[in-house]
């Protein structure tokens, strides 16, 4: 069984299925304009769709991130390394790609074990 969280037209925030938890891309919506705060935001979102599945970011089995500017690497870097649970760091993956919106300044996928 599938189970689907926040279906839309278009896409669902987030999909689960035999054990895996998988996230459509989050971006910040909340206002931050710069790197950290945006990072800041995509995070908490992340955090807020593992725990209403009932996992959490110490069981991410991969995330893909995507930075509409490589240059804000480090400064995503920074707030990244504070959020990631030590020892349980999960395999990724870091782009330079155009997002959607020229506001937007990073996106990160996720999929989890739960």
């Amino acid at each position: 069984m599938v189970q689907r969280f926040d279906v839309g037209a278009r896409m669902s925030e987030m999909a689960v299925h035999n054990g895996v938890c998988y996230l459509a891309g989050q971006v910040a919506v909340g206002g931050a304009k710069d790197i950290a705060g945006q990072t800041r935001e995509v995070l908490a979102a992340v955090d807020a769709l593992l725990a209403r599945a009932g996992t959490d970011k110490s069981k991410i089995l991969r995330a893909q991130i995507f930075l509409a500017d490589i240059g804000d690497f480090a400064g995503m870097n920074a707030v990244w390394d504070q959020w990631v649970v030590p020892g349980h760091t999960p395999p990724r993956a870091t782009v330079q790609a155009a997002l959607a919106k020229p506001e937007w300044k990073v996106e990160i996928v996720v999929t989890a074990a739960l």
